[in-house]
């Protein structure tokens, strides 16, 4: 139930496009310029190391032709530029450059301006540049990023509790550490896989071009995403040998050996570098002790995230609730972990953010304030979590004394039974020795009745030497729980809220892993340049279609970029009634602008692996179209609905 929800969440948070990291500083020629004859080169700068493409520059003429180019390269060496040089012989008038960069941190960068040379033209030219991101691909990208953050916490943090916290029984931990690590190793080979269309904005189908593919693996993240790939088959290596070793070595349950320890911390260490390398911490200022934050954070929160999961399955599905000394050894490695969690988030906080008002003026400021509350309210969990550890120590600790106090009476109680006994079985001896020394005056026989029984009373026994028993207190009763089993069904609940809000908690993080750093965002508007600029907005418009057989519902939506006169891109995808993506059969659309006699032009899609596409539709004029969508959603049924739609110059 708990991780169909965290699915749901993640799907829905990530519909939206993920925000590129490295920004652009500037251009030469610069966005707007004039140059009075045609430069040699155009040259980018940014404001971190970037990677670039085959495609990383798409130059149009004037004629909205595109221009020849060779491949692109750094400037002077410099990592954070990208230059590519221009032919001879180009004609006056308005170029625009759409440009598509990787950031050191991993995240695809995208933009366009335009300049002139001699003047500029009448009519700025339109290109049909392809958007910054496939909506798919990009969706299927960014879940994989988010389960590879939890399963690394599932699979570190149930290492970290079984090793440090030592609970007796770890058979339930076998559940979360191999969802870990198969959850770890499948989201890993997915980001790998799609990271050659991740980068170049295309559809996953294209993620079977071998050279691509190829090229993607040559770069930062992909090596790190290998180097991942690898530490997670010798972990589980270390792992399976690790029972063999204890019984080998003859090991106590529950304790690891100083070595195996240290190999563990080894590979998590290895395992969080392979994040820390291909993210935030690897572009921008301060990049070694960036690094080293980014690593301690991530292991301190897998520590207690993860380590919060194992003590919720130990809680509840162990044979026997875990003894108070595995709660309480969690409860320091929880305090060690967000002691090391606030330091390293308060020195990353103000590396992306550069100044306070940015926590309000940015997108990463506000997320960032997202997650500042939700942790708050973790901490809050966390610390009535602590308290109820305590309680819980402390309500022991009076059980085992009240115990000890029973068994010591218990003890003297059976000294003085076994005194008794033996007195009473010595009685007669001695009654015999001490009549036969000296007896006594003879006392009258006492009168006997008519039934033969006596009359005189008998002598009541002595207390201490009565058979009888004893009567004892009477023990409570009614519905008061004991402490002991009262604090245990209060830590239970506590530590489920405080996993419930620790999943909200790392969602957001990894949506703020996918945003622009407030101070890179400050440099590039310093310098006058905005990510992206030169080009108009794509137009998007979404036509409903109903059919009344099954699966004839829905809707279909249409971007048409940049929905100029001109050359125009169309992208096309399909959504079912409840706004999931869905699959039709065949989309065929075509424009008609009735008041000039023209069309209708057919826009010639194509399927593209779950979406209809085309990158050369020409509209001639400008004014009000007719775009008529035939949508066909069987063998035999479609549907064509109209819209209108305005083309401006």
């Amino acid at each position: 139930m708990l991780l169909g929800t965290v699915l749901v969440l993640l799907l829905l948070g990530s519909a939206g496009p993920a925000s590129a990291h490295a920004a652009l500083r500037g251009a030469d020629p610069g966005e707007g310029s004039v140059v009075k004859s045609a430069p040699r080169h155009i040259t980018l700068t940014f404001t971190e190391s970037v990677a670039l493409l085959d495609d990383s520059f798409r130059i149009y003429s004037p004629d909205n032709h595109r221009v020849p180019l060779d491949e692109p390269e750094h400037a002077d060496g410099r990592s954070d530029t990208a230059r590519i040089g221009l032919p001879d012989g180009l004609d006056d008038g308005t170029y625009t450059v759409a440009w598509r960069v990787i950031s050191a941190d991993s995240h695809p960068a995208s933009g366009a301006f335009t300049f002139s040379i001699g003047k500029p033209s009448p009519t700025a030219p339109m290109a049909p540049a392809a958007p910054a991101e496939h909506p798919i691909t990009a969706s299927l990208y960014d879940t994989g990023r988010y389960l590879a953050y939890i399963a690394a916490a599932l699979l570190i943090g149930t290492v970290a509790f079984a090793a440090l916290c030592r609970p007796p029984d770890t058979a339930p931990l076998r559940m979360p550490l191999v969802t870990g690590w198969w959850t770890l190793l499948t989201s890993t080979a997915v980001l790998l896989v799609l990271r050659a269309p991740y980068e170049n904005g295309t559809s996953p189908a294209t993620a079977f071009d071998l050279s691509a593919f190829t090229g993607a693996l040559t770069g930062r993240p992909g090596i790190a995403l290998l180097t991942r790939l690898a530490l997670l088959v010798l972990t589980a290596a270390v792992l399976l040998r690790l029972p063999r070793l204890r019984r080998a070595h003859g090991e106590p349950d529950g304790r690891t050996a100083p070595a195996r320890l240290a190999v563990g911390t080894v590979l998590a260490v290895a395992l969080a570098l392979t994040w820390a390398a291909a993210e935030h911490a690897s572009a921008g200022i301060q990049v070694p002790v960036a690094m080293t934050s980014s690593v301690l954070h991530l292991l301190a929160m897998a520590c207690w995230l993860g380590g919060l999961t194992a003590l919720l399955i130990v809680l509840f599905r162990a044979d026997a609730p875990p003894p108070v000394a595995t709660v309480t050894r969690f409860s320091r490695l929880a305090f060690l972990s967000v002691t090391v969690l606030v330091v390293t988030g308060v020195y990353q906080s103000w590396r992306g953010l550069g100044s306070w008002s940015a926590l309000a003026d940015s997108s990463y400021g506000r997320t960032l304030a997202v997650k500042l509350v939700m942790t708050a309210a973790l901490l809050l969990a966390a610390g009535l979590s602590r308290r109820l550890t305590l309680g819980l120590v402390t309500a022991a600790s009076s059980t085992e004394t009240e115990t000890e106090m029973e068994e010591k009476g218990k003890e003297e109680e059976k000294v003085v039974e076994g005194a008794t006994a033996a007195v009473r079985e010595r009685l007669p001896e001695l009654v015999a020795s001490a009549t036969s020394d000296k007896a006594p005056p003879t006392a009258p026989a006492p009168a006997a009745s008519d039934d033969g029984t006596s009359d005189s009373p008998s002598p009541a026994p002595s207390p201490a030497l009565s058979s009888g028993p004893t009567p004892s207190d009477p023990t409570p009763s009614g519905p008061n729980e004991p402490p002991l089993d009262r604090y245990r069904r209060a830590l239970r609940v506590s530590v489920l809220v405080e996993a419930v809000v620790a999943v909200v908690v790392l969602l957001v993080t990894t949506v703020l892993a996918s945003t622009l750093p407030a101070r890179a965002e400050a440099e590039a508007a310093a310098t006058g340049t905005a990510p992206i600029a030169g080009l108009p907005a794509a137009t998007v418009v979404t036509i409903p279609y109903a059919l009344d057989v099954p699966g004839g519902k829905g809707s279909v939506q249409i971007t048409l970029d940049p929905g100029r006169v001109g050359e125009n891109g169309i992208q096309a995808v399909a959504f079912d009634p409840a706004g999931a993506l869905d699959s039709i059969p065949e989309l065929r659309l075509s424009f008609t602008l009735a008041e000039k006699d023209i069309g209708p032009i057919d826009a010639g899609l194509t399927d593209r692996g779950g979406y209809w596409a085309t990158s050369d539709l020409n509209l001639p004029l400008p004014g009000t179209w007719t775009m008529k969508a035939t949508i066909r959603v069987s063998e035999v049924d479609q549907v064509t609905e109209s819209h209108p739609l305005r083309i401006e110059p």
